[in-house]
């Protein structure tokens, strides 16, 4: 009996986080998506599209692809994508266009739901929301003039993924039920993430993984304890490996700083596999889906490391960083 329940203990506990950390992180997705859903039954995220337009353009693509964006910021990625199949039809774009769109939807889509995560964790929200946009904006158009003026990815954008419009005609009921199976869902990705994490830092993977990342985050000036966050972030993403970067950041065991530098990477480059796979499918290139939003991210958050060496810590603490809300609570 004693070696069943040794044998049991270690699973009860993990579920036991993983129902905590899942609670943590609904509390916080379910009014935003509910939100999200209201302004797409009263059609409102075509107003936001239109002062897109003009944005749209000086990166190289046509106006109405601002409607796209504007769904992928407002809902997520795959909304944006049905928006972007219903366009393309009469409005096809080049590989370069369409590596061009795909990257600056992954560097800021899910804004609502992804903000609230990470300013949960510390960071002030209208510095990430503005690091996010004003990132999607430069390396679309980063990525614009240097395959135009190196006249590469100029074909047609071979489009593999095909509308599913059933998305679209959902009842209210059934997009509750598809929201009430994504919690569910997303509540068994937690659970097997920390079970994974539990075995990779058992069998000594992770501490491999601080050693080999600390170099680099080391050189941004990150710090170490932030390593195993930062992959969770880079792999699992803000909305699924959001419960984790909540619960690791009021944990206490992170510095401030480095909680903010991180996130703030996280926020410009995550999910790099499945979204990137996913946005090839719309014709999307490596070059920039992948290689360009990683090498552009961390430029930019090594600048900002730099930048918050220079600034007073008074306006550090008052605009970028801060604690998570249950650590300011017992601080106050």
């Amino acid at each position: 009996m004693t070696d069943k329940k040794s044998l049991l203990s270690p699973v009860i506990s993990t579920v036991k986080d993983a129902a905590r950390i899942s609670l943590d992180l609904f509390k916080i997705m379910i009014p935003v998506v509910v939100v999200v859903k209201i302004l797409q039954e009263l059609d409102l995220i075509g107003y936001l599209a239109a002062p897109l337009a003009p944005i749209m353009e000086l990166v190289g693509l046509p106006g109405e692809m601002g409607l796209v964006w504007a769904t992928a910021l407002i809902n997520n990625i795959y909304s944006g994508l049905i928006v972007f199949l219903s366009l393309v039809q009469d409005q096809p774009l080049t590989s370069a266009q369409a590596t061009v769109l795909g990257t600056m939807i992954l560097v800021a889509h899910s804004m609502p739901v992804e903000l609230r995560v990470v300013q949960s964790s510390g960071p002030k929200l209208i510095f990430q929301l503005t690091v996010r946009l004003l990132g999607a904006f430069l390396i679309g158009l980063i990525l614009h003039l240097a395959y135009d003026n190196l006249d590469i990815l100029q074909g047609q954008a071979n489009i593999i993924l095909t509308p599913d419009n059933s998305a679209v005609e959902k009842t209210v009921l059934e997009w509750a039920l598809g929201e009430a199976r994504n919690l569910l869902s997303i509540f068994g990705i937690i659970l097997t993430l920390l079970t994974v994490m539990k075995i990779l830092t058992k069998i000594r993977v992770i501490a491999a993984m601080d050693f080999l990342l600390r170099p680099l985050l080391t050189l941004m000036g990150i710090g170490s304890k932030a390593s195993a966050l930062t992959v969770v972030g880079l792999t699992m993403g803000l909305s699924y490996g959001g419960g984790m970067i909540i619960h690791e950041t009021r944990s206490g065991r992170i510095d401030k700083k480095d909680v903010f530098y991180s996130l703030t990477l996280m926020s410009l480059c995550h999910s790099v596999i499945e979204d990137t796979l996913l946005l090839m499918m719309i014709g999307g290139h490596i070059s920039g889906l992948f290689w360009g939003r990683l090498i552009f991210s961390i430029a930019i958050v090594a600048a900002i490391v730099q930048l918050t060496k220079i600034i007073p810590e008074s306006f550090s603490d008052k605009y970028l960083w801060g604690l998570p809300k249950n650590l300011n609570t017992e601080k106050g």
